[in-house]
């Protein structure tokens, strides 16, 4: 790998890694705060999400440290997922579904991102992990449209 894919590679793994801590916090307070009936599949989801986000942020760790860098810890970790933040109203689930999809699309999209940049590094095990996670990703979003396209109907 060259020196300016080696840093390409890291910059999108912690990038990757900071967003995931942030979904965990984030769906396991919108889980946590969401009430009703109709909340209840929502939050269960959530609260499932939260172990796999969790995962991922490991798998991204070590794979940084695999690379010769530290993962960062949490005086590094910038936070800007506006949409993933509890609604005022508990009971809006829709609130957070669109928070989901919004945060679900941005990884898919630094994912996509992290194959294309770890493949032109030929760094196929970052590649291969971007895929893996990605893959997790896109099955997430899918879910979500799914629970949107419930309340559109």
């Amino acid at each position: 790998m060259s020196m300016e894919g080696d840093e390409q590679v890291l910059d999108l793994l912690h990038e990757a890694r900071n967003d995931e801590f942030e979904t965990v916090i984030n769906y396991q307070s919108d889980a946590i705060a969401l009430a009703g009936v109709a909340a209840e599949e929502v939050a269960d989801s959530l609260s499932a999400d939260v172990e796999e986000e969790l995962g991922h942020a490991e798998e991204l760790g070590e794979r940084i440290v695999q690379l010769g860098d530290q993962p960062k810890g949490s005086y590094e970790i910038e936070m800007g997922q506006e949409s993933l933040q509890p609604p005022e109203d508990p009971t809006d689930t829709l609130a957070v579904i669109d928070g989901v999809i919004e945060a679900e699309e941005g990884a898919v999209e630094t994912y996509r991102e992290l194959v294309t940049v770890a493949d032109e590094a030929d760094d196929p095990v970052t590649e291969d992990l971007a895929t893996e996670l990605l893959a997790d990703e896109e099955e997430h979003l899918t879910e979500f449209e799914g629970y949107r396209k419930e309340y559109d109907n």
